[in-house]
């Protein structure tokens, strides 16, 4: 046995899986899915019922949640699936700088500045209207699967 003490870096997800495993039978519309490596939004999911040979099949239809586009998947109702750990963090906007970065505030005094500002048009100019006018905002961030997007914005009054 040595004396000397072990120091170990701290990482923030401590190696924790990024996606969940949850049956395609109990999966239902409004949850969340992985479909061809992407998190999604399910809008809309379908059962067949068993055939000949056995399983029935669940046909999901998500939504991806970071870039819109509408993918597809057909799964063995028994089976598996993949489901995206997601979460939503508020932070406050301090800046936005010219390359297209947004600083912000986040609850323990840091700052976090390595976001880029949102793809969305309409929330993009909310954003940038209202930093321009110098009212505090707060922006909710999306986090899943080692991606991160801002997806919404709240008005906390003027400064």
């Amino acid at each position: 046995m040595s004396d000397e003490e072990h120091h170990f870096e701290s990482k923030a997800d401590a190696g924790a899986s990024k996606t969940y495993p949850q049956q395609a039978g109990t999966i239902r519309k409004n949850g969340y899915i992985v479909i061809k490596n992407r998190p999604c939004k399910v809008v809309e999911v379908s059962t067949s019922k068993t055939g000949k040979h056995g399983h029935a099949k669940c046909h999901f239809v998500g939504i991806d949640i970071f870039n819109g586009k509408k993918l597809e998947d057909i799964v063995p109702s028994s089976h598996n699936c993949d489901v995206p750990h997601v979460t939503r963090t508020d932070y406050q906007l301090i800046d936005i700088s010219e390359d297209g970065f947004v600083s912000l505030l986040t609850e323990n005094g840091n700052t976090k500045d390595d976001l880029r500002l949102p793809t969305d048009e309409a929330l993009l100019s909310q954003i940038k209207d209202g930093f321009g006018e110098g009212k505090d905002l707060v922006v909710s961030v999306m986090s899943s699967m080692g991606e991160e997007q801002i997806c919404a914005l709240k008005d906390i009054g003027p400064k």
